[in-house]
């Protein structure tokens, strides 16, 4: 419970740390960093115990039968081929300014999409925007899906269902992410999971003059600052760093996402999933009245958080079994 009290209140962390960045074009790269030293998350579904015991009751019916020894039945199950999983690289929040990769153990939909429906998740510990502004963060999380990609195996996932999720600044992520990933074509990205996303730097009909509480209008404006530092502001905001300045929603891949209608960002939400719906993209989301940013967190018992948890993982469930997307080696 301490664990999950630190994720929560790492999400609404405000550093007052002034960062600036130079403008950078659509195809700039920063160095990469080392990806030891960034590190990431891996979370690996589980076996109950009882599957533990049904499966040494197993093996030792299976070596009285075959008569075998535990060295050659070692031997025998290394070789064997394991079923592959679904890889979800999935972005923690925070603003662009706060949170860690441990969040995604804590709190939110990723743990529950390991624990019940088998995925393998990986989250980034991305670099914060008030030491390293964009696009240190967006580059972190390219990296991290090129590891996962490049490590597919070893991670016992499917290199052609490699999908991207986020809450809120890494809902923002997961969009840029895909965006990113289709125009330097090196990764292709089966589906995408954006959650409430933090898309647009500039103010929205429900971002502007919004007070409710978790993040409202100060708060959007603080966490675009930091993670745009001279950018903001100016027109020349890639949609690397703010997916809401896309004007090509072609080839992205397809999309589920739900929010509330009182939030700073339910209408760039709803923008977002109607461009790409308009391009010829599958999309679907949910609008939940009232409520607050990140409702689903602070109030996971909420009727309403129940039914966004039960329509996320219904939409999850239905793109395992139908989207797809194999990389071009």
């Amino acid at each position: 419970m301490k664990l999950r009290t630190l994720a929560i209140v790492c999400l609404m962390m405000s550093l007052s740390i002034t960062a600036g960045a130079q403008m950078r074009s659509r195809t700039y790269r920063i160095p990469r960093p080392d990806y030891k030293k960034m590190g990431v998350l891996v979370l690996t579904p589980k076996e109950s115990k009882e599957e533990r015991r049904l499966e040494r009751q197993d093996r030792k019916m299976e070596r009285k039968l075959l008569d075998i020894s535990r060295k050659e039945q070692r031997k025998a199950r290394k070789n064997a081929p394991q079923e592959l999983r679904t890889g979800i690289l999935w972005i923690h929040g925070g603003g662009y300014i706060s949170g860690m990769k441990s969040m995604a153990k804590w709190v939110g939909r990723p743990k529950e999409l390991v624990r019940k429906y088998g995925a393998v998740v990986v989250s980034p510990g991305y670099r914060l925007s008030y030491e390293h502004p964009y696009p240190a963060a967006i580059e972190d999380c390219y990296t991290a899906l090129e590891w996962m990609v490049q490590h597919a195996d070893e991670l016992g996932i499917r290199s052609d269902q490699i999908f991207v999720g986020g809450e809120s600044a890494g809902g923002g992520l997961a969009a840029a992410l895909c965006i990113l990933a289709r125009d330097r074509g090196e990764i292709r990205i089966a589906y995408q999971m954006p959650l409430y996303p933090m898309l647009d730097d500039r103010d929205t009909e429900s971002s502007r003059d919004n007070h409710n509480k978790i993040w409202d209008t100060q708060r959007n404006h603080y966490g675009w600052q930091q993670y745009l530092g001279v950018l903001y502001g100016s027109r020349w905001v890639p949609p690397y760093a703010a997916a809401a300045r896309e004007t090509d929603y072609r080839g992205l891949p397809p999309c589920y996402t739900f929010v509330c209608k009182a939030e700073p960002f339910y209408s760039e939400t709803v923008t977002y999933c109607e461009n790409l719906r308009k391009a010829g993209v599958e999309v679907a989301y949910d609008v939940f009245e009232g409520l607050y940013h990140a409702f689903d967190i602070y109030q996971p018992d909420l009727p309403e958080s129940r039914l966004a948890a039960e329509s996320f993982e219904q939409h999850y469930l239905y793109a395992r079994e139908h989207y797809f997307a194999p990389q071009e080696r």
